[in-house]
């Protein structure tokens, strides 16, 4: 398993950021505010898997592109991106080793917090 990062996720992710499609959520909101798996799968029905992609900043190339397995670090519910999806992914890539992709992260979070700050 080799996990990268994803860098249509991440540009798709800092359009919706700059785009103002943010979700000022506080951290522990991720477990409520997350797609659930049938949320996933009518997203993937409708928008397909390339679409699916773009809003998870791991990618496993070694995976079959088209299961879920493939993908990792969500950050968004498909609409929005959510403050907390981002501050937990980049928790957990930075418990993983997952440098590249903890680094990503924490710039899209100061992009969310400097939105704020004006």
């Amino acid at each position: 398993m080799a996990i990268e990062l994803n860098q249509p996720a991440l540009r798709h992710a800092r359009a919706l950021i700059r785009d103002g499609k943010v979700v000022r959520d506080e951290r522990d909101a991720w477990s409520g505010a997350a797609p659930s798996a049938e949320e996933e799968n009518a997203f993937i029905d409708k928008a397909g898997w390339t679409e699916y992609s773009h809003w998870h900043l791991g990618i496993d190339r070694s995976e079959n592109h088209e299961t879920k397995k493939a993908y990792s670090f969500p950050f968004g519910d498909f609409v929005k991106v959510h403050r907390s999806g981002v501050i937990a992914a980049e928790s957990r890539a930075g418990q993983h080793d997952h440098d590249e992709i903890r680094d990503a992260l924490k710039s899209l979070l100061q992009l969310i917090d400097e939105d704020t700050a004006d």
